[in-house]
């Protein structure tokens, strides 16, 4: 006798909300691809790729696909505490996806299509830290 599984999207949702953590600011991340070498620290000048979307999916900002990386020093309110915080513990080449509630992505001006009480997801990849 064969045993047939079926799994409802319940369970796969809760699956994959599992592999969340959740910092105390409310953070939620998870890595996605695991980086090599010394991991960031506050203080450290680092370059890195983003992409801000939606949770439904429709990208607010991109730099993934460029070739220019952007230059963050963390921990010296240059970017969103979202990616701030997202940033510090990675390694080079590691790629993390956050869950970011509206108080840890607020600008003090918002670009047109972005509505300041969103929650929003960021994939975050650490190209480099650089030589201070």
């Amino acid at each position: 006798m064969k045993k047939i599984y079926f799994l409802t999207a319940a369970v796969l949702l809760i699956s994959c909300a599992a592999t969340y953590t959740e910092t105390q600011s409310g953070l939620k991340y998870k890595i996605l691809e695991k980086g090599v070498g010394p991991k960031a620290k506050v203080g450290d000048e680092i370059l890195l790729y983003e992409t801000t979307s939606y949770r439904n999916g429709t990208v607010l900002y991109s730099n993934y696909n460029s070739t220019s990386p952007v230059k963050v020093l963390i921990g010296g309110n240059q970017a969103t505490h979202a990616v701030d915080e997202g940033l510090r513990g990675m390694r080079v080449g590691e790629v993390r996806e956050l869950i970011a509630s509206s108080h840890l992505v607020k600008r003090k001006s918002y670009p047109p299509n972005v509505s300041p009480d969103s929650t929003l997801v960021i994939k975050i990849k650490l190209d480099k830290i650089l030589s201070k």
